[in-house]
């Protein structure tokens, strides 16, 4: 109504055009361009251009005050010019006082000019980032709380009515490729930023968004790429991206445009599509895809879990950084575990066992720092080290195999349990307290095997596979003797070395709490486990030579693989493998019976890492 209405009076004047000068931009940018985004209504052209009246008052005036500042009762006695005190309107006022602003203004003593007006972008423009950019950190800021399924397109009409850059949208991963309800947003300038930062709390839908600074730094490291490829892929401007996730691994580039079809064709075909691949060249099942308009992108969504081969195919839409991110940050790095060299001599640890019984001679610690390792621990426990049982500190990891905040610690007697846990209940550790309780071991081997401990008592471990059951750890039969030409040899990637504890003065200098820093210096595959059953370190690895191997085969103790004798290793194994699968698969070959004493002294312990769900190692 109120564009007909200044349509029809510009008409009766003989002009068609008119510009708008706001008090300040607060109204347009912060109220007009949001609730009529939300609302799904159109604004007219004249909304995304004005002239901010404060600004154009301080260049005319630079003596004046400052534009945040200013209003229009303090410029109109800037200029002496006097108010219209009966009128009872407040908006009439305001509108009347503007006009005689400007009309000073443009008075042939000052002359003013308006020439470069306020704009408001039409829509948000999608582009890659390098590295190599600098980005002002009073221009970024992070939104946090977004819908999982979010896209840069929703982040920008979160944010409507401000200005953000080029490709200046950043949706932020997990470790895992997924989006984690984080995004950084790069914006033309601070104050656009500052107005962004107003908006902290508003709402998407039904969740309020929060809004916080950040630094260039952070926005260059989520959406910063240097791939010539992904250079090449994101170089044709204003398209719309689609992620496929859970393509079979032999899916090739007509497999996909098949599956796509005809009504929603590929910018440049082939050119269109970007696999994302591991460093060895190994496909993830992940792809992206260009279209050239929203239409052809909404007709790609709807065959979301839609099959292609023997699998359903999941699309999202995606943003140019996430590809920067998902080919470059996550899948470029170097693996959890790297390919294993050969031939390999396990390392096992001293003889130990671990209580399986229900006396409460064992103490859990909750609420550790992150950072906490065996030795802080060992501070942390102070003059009680004395009473702890060689190789009784078990850190609990999660299913990353990171530390999850708990431990569990083996005392020499209830009574020292229970004497730990007074003492040490709720006492500070770096910048957190940390609470003790008394426990069993029965309860300590739950936790270690993927179990819970509440108040509501036990929950077992979500394993199916018996050798995954929490069963009663057993010593270590005959610990491997290890060549000495072996030390020489270490693997790619090395765990870092510990520090040494300082020892208590009634502690025996021969005690050890965790295994023999030989074995603390190679990976370990326990990594894969919910949590270990002992730590730091179960099984490691170590390269040797062949003369090594053929030293370690020709002794007299125990030969660890026997001649002949091969591992295989196999990756990319259904989930729901089971012993029967792998039997099945490897049939017509020879392969060692079940019973592995034969061949390699192993606890039970030892097989359940062997026979972890998500790779196997046959023997």
């Amino acid at each position: 109504q109120f564009s007909q209405l200044v349509s029809s009076d510009l008409k009766v004047l003989g002009r068609s055009s008119y510009t708008l000068c706001s008090d300040g931009q607060l109204l347009i940018r912060q109220v007009l361009h949001p609730e009529t985004s939300k609302k799904n209504f159109l604004l007219s052209d004249c909304f995304y251009s004005f002239y901010d009246l404060r600004k154009e008052f301080h260049t005319c005036y630079p003596s004046s005050a400052a534009v945040k500042d200013q209003t229009i009762k303090t410029m109109a006695e800037y200029l002496g010019l006097g108010t219209d005190e009966t009128e009872e309107d407040f908006g009439v006022w305001q509108v009347k006082t503007m006009v005689a602003i400007i009309f000073s203004m443009l008075s042939e003593s000052c002359n003013h000019i308006f020439t470069e007006p306020e704009t408001v972008k039409y829509k948000y423009e999608t582009g890659p980032c390098s590295k190599s950019e600098t980005v002002d950190s009073e221009t970024v800021i992070r939104a946090r709380g977004l819908p999982w399924q979010s896209s840069d397109q929703d982040i920008a009409r979160f944010f409507k009515g401000l200005n953000i850059a080029k490709g200046g949208v950043a949706l932020c991963l997990n470790a895992q490729g997924r989006r984690n309800g984080e995004a950084l947003v790069r914006f033309v300038n601070s104050e656009q930023r500052d107005l962004a930062l107003e908006r902290h709390k508003h709402h998407m839908g039904s969740r309020y968004i929060e809004v916080y600074k950040a630094t260039g730094e952070e926005f260059l490291k989520i959406a910063g790429g240097t791939s010539n490829e992904v250079a090449q892929f994101l170089s044709k401007e204003n398209q719309v991206i689609i992620r496929m996730r859970g393509l079979p691994f032999t899916a090739t580039q007509d497999d996909v445009l098949g599956f796509l079809g005809s009504e929603c064709p590929v910018t440049g075909g082939k050119e269109g599509l970007l696999f994302v691949k591991y460093p060895d060249g190994r496909p993830t099942g992940d792809a992206f895809v260009l279209f050239s308009c929203e239409e052809y992108a909404q007709n790609a969504l709807k065959k979301h879990k839609e099959i292609l081969g023997k699998r359903y195919i999941e699309l999202f839409r995606s943003t140019a950084a996430e590809v920067q991110q998902v080919v470059l940050n996550r899948y470029m790095s170097t693996p959890l575990i790297p390919t294993l060299p050969t031939p390999i001599i396990p390392v096992i640890p001293p003889p130990y066992t671990i209580a399986t019984g229900s006396i409460r001679d064992c103490v859990r610690l909750r609420g550790l720092p992150y950072t906490a390792g065996i030795d802080d621990i060992l501070e942390f426990m102070g003059d009680a080290t004395a009473d702890i049982k060689p190789h009784g500190v078990h850190m609990v990891l999660n299913q990353q195999g990171r530390p999850s905040g708990d431990a569990f610690i083996q005392m020499k007697s209830a009574d020292k349990a229970f004497m730990v846990a007074q003492k040490c209940h709720k006492k500070m550790m770096k910048d957190r307290y940390v609470e003790v309780f008394q426990c069993s071991g029965e309860e300590m081997n739950f936790v270690l095997m993927g179990g819970t401990l509440n108040r509501s008592g036990l929950s077992p471990p979500p394993c199916k596979l018996p050798c995954l059951s929490p069963p009663a750890y057993a010593a270590f039969q005959t610990a491997a003797v290890i060549p000495a030409e072996a030390a020489l040899y270490q693997p790619q990637a090395l765990l870092p070395t510990t520090r040494t504890p300082q020892a208590s003065a009634a502690a025996p200098p021969t005690v050890t709490y965790y295994p023999a820093q030989a074995a603390q210096l190679y990976m370990n595959y326990t990594a894969y486990y919910p949590s270990p059953p002992v730590s730091p370190t179960t099984v490691g690895y170590i390269a040797a030579p062949p003369g090594a191997v053929a030293a370690a085969a020709t002794a007299t103790h125990t030969p660890i693989l026997p001649q002949p004798g091969a591992l295989v290793r196999m990756q990319g194994l259904p989930y729901n493998t089971g012993m029967k699968e792998i039997l099945s698969f490897f049939q017509g070959y020879q392969y060692a019976p079940d019973d592995y004493n034969g061949l390699i002294q192993l606890s039970d312990q030892a097989r359940s890492v062997l026979q972890a769900p998500k790779e196997w190692v046959c023997l």
